[in-house]
């Protein structure tokens, strides 16, 4: 969960090796070669779609292009792994979110890494709201009416996969509002969306990147936003706050890390490339279309706000007996 420990005597702390001649003249230099920005997924994934939008922006201000390499597999780990094994010298960036940071260590019973000790925050990308939905024929037309229908017969609901922000938002839900359905996983949201569309499963929970324009069109309806306020570009949708379950709340999100012990002043530059890359406008632009929301954290916020998610959801996680290795 990046802890403050690990966050100090990495991104934001200096070490005894930092002060040799030799790392001196690295940091002074730096960057002077192409830095590395991991993602743990494939090509195509809202990961990977906001990663690269994010090295596009990011490189030109640091004079070095940032080479994105896709390396899926494992929830991320192979991802992570080859992360926290580089050298912290400020040339390998990790594509972080809620399973790299908070999900894993509760999933996996032996990670080849400890996420809490060996990454080290940089900042916030931001949050994706998620969003509970059925087809527009569907005889349920609220929140309440799928729970009032689970009662007789749960309903099939689809996930991008396994132990996403998806798939755990719902199980919390069901089990803070008290009501069954049955879980199916697919290998990503537009598969689940297909089958939704199709009539293979009753209802899906889908982020606001691969849902807005669904919702917005009118080809699914929006039971509820597990959020904490409606978005402003689907402002008809209640929220499970709103509907009485104030307690119900998840997000999908992303961010970037360094490995632990990368210099302070390579990492506070990166910190506020990412902050600079974020706040411009084709972004924002981009977000405001999609509903994203914008968390312009500083890297002692983001690890807060780790800290704050791991706290909630590990423990449930546990509860709930998800893993996903034996």
């Amino acid at each position: 969960m990046l802890t403050r420990r690990g966050l100090a005597r990495g991104a934001l702390g200096l070490g005894a090796a930092s002060l040799t001649p030799s790392l001196v003249r690295a940091q002074a230099s730096w960057p002077d070669r192409p830095i590395r920005l991991v993602i743990g997924y494939p090509p195509g994934g809202a990961s990977d779609v906001f990663g690269r939008m994010i090295a596009a922006l990011m490189g030109p201000r640091l004079g070095q292009s940032i080479v994105v390499e896709n390396r899926p597999g494992g929830g991320a780990v192979v991802a992570t792994e080859n992360v926290v094994r580089s050298a912290p010298d400020g040339y390998s960036m990790l594509h972080v979110d809620n399973g790299i940071l908070v999900y894993n260590p509760a999933l996996y019973s032996r990670l080849p890494y400890d996420p809490d000790k060996d990454l080290a925050g940089l900042g916030f990308i931001g949050r994706f709201p998620l969003f509970l939905v059925v087809r527009p024929d569907s005889p349920i037309k609220d929140l309440a009416g799928y729970i009032a229908a689970s009662r007789r017969q749960a309903p099939t609901y689809g996930s991008p996969a396994v132990a996403s922000p998806h798939h755990l938002a719902m199980e919390m839900l069901k089990r803070r509002a008290g009501f069954e359905a049955t879980h199916v996983p697919y290998r990503g949201g537009p598969a689940a969306m297909q089958d939704l569309l199709a009539g293979t499963v009753d209802s899906v929970v889908i982020d606001c990147a691969s849902g807005t324009s669904f919702i917005q069109e009118g080809k699914v309806r929006a039971l509820a936003v597990l959020s904490e306020a409606r978005s402003p570009t689907t402002p008809e949708v209640p929220t499970t706050r709103e509907l009485g379950y104030p307690n119900a709340i998840a997000y999908g999100w992303q961010g970037l890390a360094v490995p632990t012990g990368t210099p302070a002043p390579i990492a506070t530059r990166l910190s506020a490339e990412l902050a600079r890359a974020i706040g411009a406008e084709e972004v924002q632009a981009r977000f405001r279309t999609l509903g994203i929301e914008r968390a312009n954290y500083s890297p002692a916020e983001f690890t807060a706000f780790v800290q704050k998610e791991t706290a909630e959801w590990r423990p449930l996680i546990r509860e709930l007996g998800i893993r996903l290795d034996s």
